[in-house]
């Protein structure tokens, strides 16, 4: 396969990637807002820790199912457990309409997916190698969780808006590395398979949380609390 069809595989591996992406988080938000209009669903995020916190270990069981047992599960099965974890996903994220105002939520979103859209290109087009950084990203991940855990119970907001400015610099980096890494992870003539459906799936998941976390992040820096 020549350099001109490889690359316009790569083009067309990477469109069917962000599509799925696009697509869950739309789902996501239509969920969260559907979630957060909603009296009874509010009462039962906020009331019950057991639910809200089932939910999460739920986000956290479908991510490694679609991660670490890829090769196990048919592509349908990715696409559903892809699809329910963005609806889930959603509900956790519905809290965000009860803090903050419409208005800079949906200003932080264009920021978001502007500064998605640059890093992204970078990360396709670059002719650098981007795992040192990506290494960096990964590292300086665990502890912003590390932090965030511990700050969850000091509530301090000097840390917490040092934290979101680490995260944006962090997720800012891994949209980078990360699109580059999906770029490499396809398989070249694998177009149309199994396997090329289960690794769109597993890239649009990649994309998808950074995107969601670098959305996070900069709605604590910049958007506007009731």
């Amino acid at each position: 396969m020549d350099d001109e069809m490889a690359s316009a595989e790569s083009g067309r591996f990477l469109s069917r990637v962000y599509a799925w992406m696009v697509f869950a988080l739309i789902v996501s938000g239509v969920i969260a807002r559907w979630a957060a209009s909603n009296p009874p669903v509010v009462d039962l995020l906020i009331g019950n820790k057991f639910f809200f916190w089932g939910m999460i270990l739920s986000e956290f069981a479908i991510v490694l199912a679609l991660t670490a047992a890829t090769q196990k599960i048919s592509s349908q099965l990715a696409v559903l457990l892809f699809i329910l974890f963005s609806v889930i996903n959603g509900f956790t994220l519905s809290v965000i309409f009860l803090v903050f105002t419409p208005g800079s939520i949906a200003m932080v979103f264009f920021i978001t997916a502007g500064t998605f859209a640059a890093m992204s290109l970078y990360g396709f087009f670059t002719q650098s190698d981007l795992t040192s950084l990506g290494n960096l990203c990964l590292m300086a991940l665990v502890g912003f969780v590390i932090t965030a855990l511990m700050n969850s119970y000091y509530q301090s907001e000097a840390v917490s808006f040092i934290g979101s400015v680490a995260g944006v610099l962090i997720f800012v980096g891994l949209i980078a590395h990360d699109t580059q890494k999906i770029k490499k992870l396809n398989i070249l003539g694998n177009e149309g398979t199994e396997t090329d459906r289960k690794e769109s799936i597993v890239g649009a998941l990649t994309l998808y949380l950074d995107f969601v976390n670098l959305f996070l992040n900069l709605l604590n820096l910049f958007g506007k609390k009731k």
